[in-house]
């Protein structure tokens, strides 16, 4: 039985709870892990622009001015091929880095091919080609390009764009995709327990006593009131996945572990479009009925009306998708900001002075930022509810 059914339904404080919501968790855990799939490793990167130095020019020097800096933020919250923890300098002077690969998963013109992303040596400036069953790829600032035939190295125009290469469909499994199904994971483990628990015992043990309340507040201070009382045990399942997947989700981008998940538009898209396809295909008569043809208005302000009432539900889930990206990458780069703070005023506060300065307010925006973190879920999962609560009402007409 799925995890966040059993709770709802054999918890003492969940009683009741409709039991078609029972496989809402696996499957929106099921289409939203095949969403990011496809999108994560599509979205996350930039268009390449001729002045970015790459991954590679940014590992192999040392980060010391304003400029160097902020290209160093911009690359840290963006997506990447292979899990990067630190690099270091032996006593050679050979830089070294340290983390793991991923799998690497590319539909080229000769079909899939799937090789470990150490094929590229950390390199990001195009220069390592990897051969694959025939296909001749490199990665270029996170985006990986096929070589056209008999081509050994990518070639760039004055642009610096690629001009022997075409980009390959990226289905692989990012930095990002990785913490999504970590979370998915941690998520899964949770609940299952809590869910276990209640086969046993009435009231949960251990982890599970902090899970419930949260359950319930989702419930009871979410669902029920912005949905309404018919309706709301319909869609529970639904907003406890996007709630603790969020919260999950940003709380782990505050570890050194580097993840920054939801501050990636495909993820944030993925999330959104699930609210609006559940909100559209979820809306009774009376819903569009007052957006094509609003009761009470005359006919002219209808015909006014019609098309900016349809653009306004598209408008809400974009809302949703841009506030909970800028948010939290905001964020991580005020976050990195301040710690730079160490490098720019070295030299007026030396080296001490100014490390002091950096942990102490980066500290300080970290707790900040644990408040963020359930706030932004708080705030996407509850406007989620107050717009499928607009599709479900149903209005007394006089």
């Amino acid at each position: 039985m799925p995890i966040f059914a059993k709770i709802l339904t054999k918890s003492p404080l969940l009683k009741g709870a409709q039991m078609k919501s029972r496989n809402l968790f696996l499957k929106t855990l099921f289409f939203s892990l095949a969403l990011a799939f496809s999108s994560t490793s599509l979205w996350a990167t930039d268009p390449v622009k001729s002045d970015e130095p790459t991954h590679e020019e940014l590992a192999d020097q040392s980060v010391s001015t304003e400029e160097q800096i902020s290209e160093y933020i911009a690359h840290h919250i963006k997506d990447a091929h292979d899990f990067h923890l630190f690099s270091y300098n032996d006593a050679s002077g050979h830089r070294n880095h340290i983390g793991f690969p991923l799998p690497v998963i590319v539909y080229t013109s000769q079909g899939v091919r799937f090789f470990m992303s150490s094929e590229f040596h950390h390199d990001d400036s195009g220069h390592q080609v990897v051969e694959s069953d025939g296909v001749s790829l490199a990665k270029y600032h996170e985006k990986i390009y096929e070589l056209n035939a008999e081509e050994q190295a990518l070639s760039f125009d004055e642009a610096h764009h690629p001009t022997n290469a075409h980009e390959v469909i990226d289905l692989s499994i990012t930095k990002s995709v990785f913490g999504f199904l970590m979370v998915s994971l941690l998520m899964l483990i949770a609940f299952r327990s809590l869910a276990k628990q209640y086969k046993k015992r009435a009231v949960p043990t251990g982890f599970g006593r902090v899970l419930e309340p949260l359950v319930v507040y989702v419930r009871d201070e979410i669902a029920r009131p912005n949905i309404g009382e018919k309706h709301y045990k319909k869609f529970t399942g639904f907003l406890l996945t996007v709630f603790f997947f969020i919260w999950t989700s940003n709380l782990l981008g505050l570890t050194p572990l580097g993840f920054n998940i939801t501050g990636q538009l495909s993820v944030t898209f993925s999330l959104a479009l699930f609210t609006y396809i559940i909100t559209q295909f979820s809306a009774n008569k009376d819903y569009w009925k007052h957006i094509f043809w609003m009761p009470g208005v005359p006919v002219l302000m209808k015909v006014i009306l019609a098309p900016i009432e349809l653009l306004g539900t598209l408008t809400k889930p974009f809302s949703l998708m841009i506030r909970l990206f800028a948010n939290i990458s905001a964020g991580h780069i005020v976050v990195m900001s301040l710690l730079s703070l160490a490098i720019i005023m070295k030299g007026s506060m030396g080296a001490s002075g100014a490390t002091i300065l950096a942990l102490g307010l980066s500290f300080f925006l970290t707790l900040i930022e644990l408040l963020v973190a359930f706030l932004q879920a708080y705030i996407f999962t509850m406007l989620s509810a107050l717009f499928i609560g607009m599709a479900v009402q149903e209005h007394e007409h006089h």
